[in-house]
């Protein structure tokens, strides 16, 4: 369920949260997601991302964009997906973005939750993270974080699934969030990411970063296989 603020900024009304900040979103998303993993410089052809929280699709165009003809996979998991229309309607506060969605939008329309974006093959998985992300058998070289705020929708960030991330993030792998709540860093240093606190974008003072060491990885994919 939506409801719009100013016109322009959606707000999920089950959790009380916006889905972006009309405050530069879109150099948000690249500030924490794309800088906070390192990239456009880690793409590379085959670079998998993945992401929770796959709401109007902001993210996936600031990657189309970022990474031009790399080709790279991108998963993302969203229980409540938007309308296309909704999207559309969204996505007019980013012209930049809005200039690359046209496949995606035409995709979306259809039902099509696999498809092909540029040269990102794209595959949003419908359900509740905490079943859809354990059963899922791809590994990330990055994760974007981006759930609902953790004080209005804790589910997405409760430390098994962090744990899960973990056990789904290649050697070396990252992750980024916008969020720098305590519960949140600490379940994703327990489930063995080196975390960081960076400078958030703009008036936010924080957000967090982290590194899969190798050595973690590989025992997460030997417990993984038994």
């Amino acid at each position: 369920m939506l409801e719009w603020r100013d016109g322009a900024l959606p707000i999920s009304t089950q959790f009380d949260d916006p889905y972006f900040s009309l405050a530069n979103g879109l150099e948000e998303t690249r500030h924490v997601f794309l800088a906070g993993n390192g990239l456009p410089a880690r793409l590379r052809p085959g670079f998998h991302i993945a992401e929770l929280g796959f709401g109007t699709g902001l993210n996936l165009l600031a990657t189309r964009i970022a990474a031009g003809d790399i080709p790279i996979r991108y998963t993302s998991f969203e229980a409540f997906p938007m309308a296309a229309a909704d999207i559309a309607r969204a996505l007019q506060a980013f012209p930049e973005a809005g200039a690359v969605a046209g496949d995606f939008l035409a995709h979306w329309a259809t039902g099509a939750r696999q498809f092909q974006l540029g040269a990102i093959l794209v595959e949003v998985i419908i359900g509740d993270a905490r079943t859809t992300l354990p059963a899922w058998q791809g590994r990330a070289d990055a994760w974007y974080l981006d759930g609902f705020s953790p004080a209005k929708n804790p589910e997405l960030w409760n430390a098994a699934l962090m744990d899960q991330v973990a056990r789904h993030t290649a050697p070396g792998g990252t992750f980024a969030t916008y969020t720098a709540a305590g519960f949140v860093r600490r379940g994703l240093q327990a489930a063995g990411f080196a975390v960081e606190r960076r400078k958030g974008h703009g008036h936010k003072r924080h957000m967090a970063t982290g590194e899969m060491p190798a050595k973690m990885s590989e025992k997460m994919s030997e417990n993984l296989s038994e």
